[in-house]
């Protein structure tokens, strides 16, 4: 079994995951637009043509799955996301502090990234397309935080 998180944009699907994609060094492995769509699937305005409907990132074993909705299909997609944060964990604190920094640019740092009790490097962030990170260092087995 594998758990996905699915995020909801406003036309930003598309740009949103080719940026994760850089960022996390994944790929997007589907990426269909409404355009593509069966002819019975009603698309009522000419700016949803473009909007992905179904977008797949894959990274290492793990995936995030995205699509664009509008607020009458969605509607709280307007507002700020509340109540979740995609979380990616690694035991490479160079590597945790660059995705946090490449995630924040254009966002906003939620918690600045630093050790922790629970960890030697962590972040948490609202990047530019609204969506909640969280970045976690794995500590190994002997470590400990600074007093």
């Amino acid at each position: 079994m594998k758990i996905v998180t699915s995020l909801s944009f406003q036309g930003q699907c598309r740009e949103a995951f080719e940026f994760y994609a850089k960022v996390l060094g994944g790929r997007i492995t589907a990426a269909f637009p409404y355009a593509d769509a069966p002819p019975d699937m009603p698309i009522s305005y000419e700016k949803y043509k473009t909007w992905l409907m179904h977008c797949w990132l894959e990274v290492g074993d793990q995936a995030l799955m995205g699509a664009d909705m509008d607020v009458d299909w969605a509607p709280n997609v307007d507002k700020p996301k509340n109540g979740f944060d995609v979380t990616v964990h690694t035991d490479d604190i160079d590597k945790a502090r660059r995705w946090f920094e490449q995630l924040a640019e254009g966002g906003k740092q939620v918690m600045p990234f630093a050790e922790t009790f629970w960890s030697p490097g962590y972040g948490a962030l609202v990047d530019r397309f609204g969506v909640p990170w969280m970045v976690n260092t794995i500590p190994a087995t002997d470590w400990k935080p600074q007093p």
